[in-house]
């Protein structure tokens, strides 16, 4: 199978060691998405989201403005745009849930470190959305870091944590006839 490049629409450094640990060596764009404006317009549209319809909204919405300024770059006979228009696109998204109340990321090391506080002892729910798109046919809180020591038990998929689950990627992947293994390392 022919080697296909990956392309991650995000600024995250916690999602692109995860797919660097993972031999994948994807190319970053980030997304303009106005994360606040895309909620408030679905909120508009159809009420109170839950966080798990937030996030994979909001990883929808960076994959598809990465996938608009890839195709555009590509018009204009842009060389990176021309590359990656044989890509896939993943766009993520995490929110923390705690006490039914969805917490925004931290502002700083002092309000993580009290985020910190107020959780101890407590359960939470990260979740994270992921949203693939195929180019190829045109078309703070955080494990790996200072919160590790405090994150005592996990249920589900641990790579969710970082914001890019590699089995959900591998089985996106899937349905599209593209196995994780030929994404280029």
């Amino acid at each position: 199978m022919a080697s296909v490049h990956l392309v991650l629409a995000s600024q995250s450094p916690a999602r692109l060691s995860t797919l660097r640990a993972a031999g994948v060596q994807p190319t970053v764009v980030v997304s303009a998405v106005d994360e606040d404006a895309v909620l408030e317009a679905a909120r508009e549209r159809f009420g109170e989201l839950d966080p798990a319809d937030a996030v994979l909204l909001l990883a929808q919405a960076k994959a598809e403005d990465v996938t608009r300024r890839i195709e555009a770059e590509a018009a204009t006979a842009d060389m990176l745009g021309a590359q990656l228009s044989s890509a896939v696109v993943v766009g993520c998204d995490s929110m923390l849930e705690l006490d039914g109340e969805v917490r925004s990321k931290p502002v700083d090391a002092a309000d993580a470190a009290a985020r910190w506080r107020q959780q101890r002892g407590r359960s939470a729910v990260l979740h994270t959305g992921h949203w693939l798109i195929d180019l190829r046919a045109a078309g703070a809180f955080t494990i790996d870091g200072l919160g590790g020591p405090y994150v005592e038990r996990l249920e589900g998929d641990p790579h969710g944590v970082v914001g890019l689950s590699l089995p959900l990627l591998r089985e996106l992947l899937e349905e599209i006839d593209v196995p994780f293994r030929a994404l280029r390392g």
